[in-house]
């Protein structure tokens, strides 16, 4: 092989390297399914929002049908009010319940849309009244460890009643 031919080779494989690199940054950053099709804002507020981020999706049914544009904290309520750009597609049920969830075991995070069973729709700007905290890993942690110590402070007193009565 020549090395002309050799070089164009190398180049070919260099320029795909860095096309499959962009690809994955897009992929990564939420970018490759960005639309600017039409959309309604809903805004909905969270106790916890755990690692909810902006650009992450919100889907109903396992289906995007959103992004969350922005998350701000609320300092008279002392909670995180998120608001989310729904496609215009898709209308969800005023009494529609919002949940952060999270895909896999430690996975991204994204909110996602139960739809209820009222007639009238959410309209642009509208607030979801239902809506469910994220599941903070440490503080399920923290009350399984409180609730097995109470556990075995309770065994043991009741041990020593036992005891005292014999």
């Amino acid at each position: 092989m020549q090395r002309t031919t050799m070089d164009l080779w190398v180049g070919v494989f260099v320029m795909a390297g860095i096309g499959a690199l962009l690809v994955l940054a897009l992929k990564v950053g939420n970018l490759g399914t960005y639309s600017e099709a039409e959309s309604y804002t809903l805004i909905g507020n969270f106790e916890n929002i755990g690692g909810l981020k902006v650009r992450a999706p919100v889907k109903s049914a396992g289906v995007v049908v959103g992004r969350i544009t922005d998350i701000q904290f609320n300092t008279e309520t002392y909670d995180a009010a998120v608001t989310m750009n729904i496609d215009r597609r898709y209308q969800f049920p005023k009494d529609t319940f919002a949940s952060i969830l999270t895909s896999g075991l430690l996975g991204e995070q994204y909110i996602g849309l139960a739809a209820g069973g009222d007639e009238t729709v959410l309209k642009n700007g509208d607030k979801i009244l239902k809506t469910n905290s994220a599941m903070v890993l440490e503080e399920m942690i923290g009350r399984f460890l409180f609730d097995k110590a109470s556990e075995n402070k309770a065994s043991e007193d009741g041990d020593s009643d036992d005891d005292g009565k014999k």
